[in-house]
């Protein structure tokens, strides 16, 4: 990561250990930030939510989204906003402060050969808009997701056209 990648977030963003793991699947969780948990919980799941260290599980394979060691969770039906490791690939957003989706960056490779995406991220956090520690269901800089998205759809694109 750059230092201009890094200003998306401080040093504990960066630096999200793996210290749990999710009592759904046991996969290891992801330290995140109480704050982003609750900005993100629904209405009525924010009632729910005790004074606790939270982690996010990553798993595609799991329903539970933040857990904490004493076993509260919450799933993708407990956030305001759909969490893309748990959607099926096609149209999930990658980047939550400026809407980078799958489907537009595969829409933009198909048509164009390539995707600016990364490069339309890295220019909003070079200008101090993002807000990835809150906005990101894992509290964390959005721009490897979006890389590796870009990657991925350019393989998936050029395959089809051959």
């Amino acid at each position: 990561m750059t230092e201009m990648d890094a200003k998306c977030c401080d040093d504990r963003c960066l630096s999200a250990a793996v210290t749990s793991a999710c009592p759904g699947t046991g996969t290891p969780g992801i330290s995140v930030d109480v704050q982003t948990v609750k900005a993100l919980l629904t209405t009525a799941a924010l009632r729910r939510l005790e004074a606790d260290a939270y982690f996010f599980c990553p798993s595609p394979d799991c329903e539970v989204v933040y857990f904490t060691h004493r076993g509260q969770t919450f799933t993708a039906d407990d956030l305001r906003v759909g969490v893309w490791q748990k959607q099926a690939p096609g149209n999930r957003t990658i980047c939550y402060c400026f809407g980078e989706n799958e489907s537009d960056i595969r829409a933009e490779i198909a048509s164009g050969g390539r995707s600016l995406a990364i490069e339309r991220v890295r220019a909003h956090i070079q200008a101090g808009r993002c807000a990835c520690e809150i906005r990101n269901p894992r509290g964390t800089c959005c721009l490897g997701d979006v890389t590796a998205a870009v990657k991925r759809l350019v393989a998936m694109v050029e395959t089809v056209a051959s």
